[in-house]
C-alpha cells in the first residue's frame, strides 16, 4: 500500500506523516492544487486530505478531487458519504432527518414569505445558523418575533458576511479574559474589524434561505462524540461565560459522558457508512441525546486528553490514542478485505 497525503500545518496530515515514517508505511507528500495532481497520484492506493473550511481553496477544490478520484476506484479520506455534508448544517438536517437520527428539530426556509409566516406562529428562542462556520460561529440566540424577521430580512437582502467581525472580537476577548488567547489575538480581532481574510473576500456573501433550531434550554454542557474505525472518544464542552454556545469555549471534562450518545453515535456513523465524524450532542428535558450538527474533520488536542476509548460493543479502553491513526488503519485494513 502506498499512500498520497495533501500535507496542511495543523491537519491531520501531521500525525499521518509521522506515523506513517514510524510504521514504514508508503507514502508521499503531494500538493493537491497542482494542475497535474491526478497523475502525481498514480502510483499510489488511497489519497488522504484533511481539508478544512475557512480555507478557500480547500472549500473551492476538495471535494471535486476527492470525489472524482474516488469515482476511478482510488480509495480517498474523506470519501463522498463521509464527507458531501461537510459545513452543511441543511444538508445535515435532511441526512439526519431522512435516517429518523435524533436530530435537534429544526427549519429551513428558501421563501421569504414562508419564512416570515413561520415565525410569526413559532416559539422563542430559537438558535439562528448560517449552513457554513465551525467554533460556534454564524450563530446566533434568538430571542423574539422582531429579531428573527430581522435576520430574515437580511437573508433575503444583503446576506450574511461569511466571516463575522464583531462576534469574533467578542469571542477573542472572552478568551483572553479566560488566558485562552494572547494581546497579540486581542488585536488581531480588532484589526480583523478593517482588514478582511482572505476567506471573506473571497467567499460571497451567504442569502437565499434562513435556518433555525429548537433552542434546547437547561444545557450547561454539550457532548461532542468522535467514531472512527469502530471506535469512539468523548468530551464533554462546557457552555461559555454569559453564553449558550459550548463549541470553541476551550472548556473540557470526560467525565459523566452520557452512554446513550456514544450509542446513538455508533449507530448513525453505522448507518452513514461515515469513515470518521465528530456528533455534538445536546439533552433535552428527558435526558434524551439530540444532535446539533456532525463534521467529518474536528480537533484533536482536547479529544486526545480523554484517558480512553469504547469499541464498538461499548467495552471501555483505558489506554492513549489517536485518531489519526485510526484512519489510518481503517485505510489500510479495507484494502484487506479484498
Amino acid at each position: 500500500m502506498k499512500l498520497a497525503i495533501h500535507h496542511r500545518k495543523g491537519s491531520f496530515s501531521e500525525r499521518w506523516i509521522e506515523y506513517c515514517t514510524n510504521e514504514g508505511i508508503a507514502y508521499k507528500i503531494v500538493n493537491a492544487f497542482d494542475s497535474d495532481i491526478i497523475n502525481q497520484i498514480e502510483d499510489c492506493d488511497a489519497f488522504l486530505w484533511h481539508h478544512h473550511h475557512s480555507d478557500f481553496k480547500d472549500v473551492l477544490t476538495a471535494q471535486r478531487i476527492l470525489f472524482a478520484l474516488e469515482h476511478s476506484g482510488l480509495k480517498v479520506f474523506p470519501d463522498f458519504r463521509t464527507a458531501w455534508h461537510f459545513d452543511d448544517k441543511v444538508a445535515q438536517k435532511y441526512l439526519l432527518e431522512a435516517i429518523r437520527a435524533p436530530l435537534v428539530p429544526s427549519y429551513v426556509f428558501y421563501d421569504k414569505t414562508e419564512a416570515i409566516n413561520w415565525i410569526k406562529k413559532t416559539s422563542y428562542p430559537k438558535v439562528f445558523k448560517l449552513k457554513g462556520g465551525a467554533g460556534a460561529s454564524n450563530v446566533k440566540l434568538i430571542k423574539n418575533q422582531s429579531k428573527a424577521i430581522n435576520l430574515v430580512n437580511i437573508a433575503f437582502g444583503k446576506g450574511f458576511p461569511q466571516f463575522d467581525t464583531w462576534q469574533n472580537l467578542k469571542d477573542r476577548i472572552e478568551k483572553f479574559r479566560r488566558g485562552k488567547d494572547t494581546f497579540k489575538g486581542l488585536i488581531k480581532g480588532v484589526g480583523r474589524l478593517f482588514i478582511k481574510t482572505d476567506y471573506a473576500k473571497l467567499k460571497s456573501n451567504e442569502k437565499g434561505y434562513v435556518y433555525f433550531q429548537d433552542f434546547i434550554a437547561n444545557n450547561s454542557f454539550d457532548t461532542r462524540v468522535v467514531v472512527v474505525a469502530n471506535k469512539a472518544v468523548a468530551e464533554r464542552r462546557f457552555v461559555r461565560n454569559n453564553d449558550f454556545r459550548a463549541s470553541g469555549s476551550g472548556r473540557f471534562d470526560y467525565n459523566d459522558i452520557n452512554i446513550d450518545c456514544v450509542k446513538v453515535a455508533f449507530e448513525v456513523a453505522e448507518r452513514l457508512k461515515l469513515q470518521s465524524v465528530a456528533f455534538d450532542f445536546v439533552e433535552n428535558a428527558e435526558g434524551k441525546p439530540l444532535i446539533v450538527e456532525m463534521s467529518y474533520g474536528f480537533g484533536t488536542k482536547g479529544i486526545k486528553q480523554a484517558p480512553g476509548y469504547w469499541d464498538i460493543m461499548l467495552q471501555w479502553h483505558e489506554k492513549q490514542f489517536s485518531p489519526e491513526e485510526w484512519i489510518l488503519d481503517s485505510i489500510n485494513k479495507s484494502f484487506e478485505k479484498y
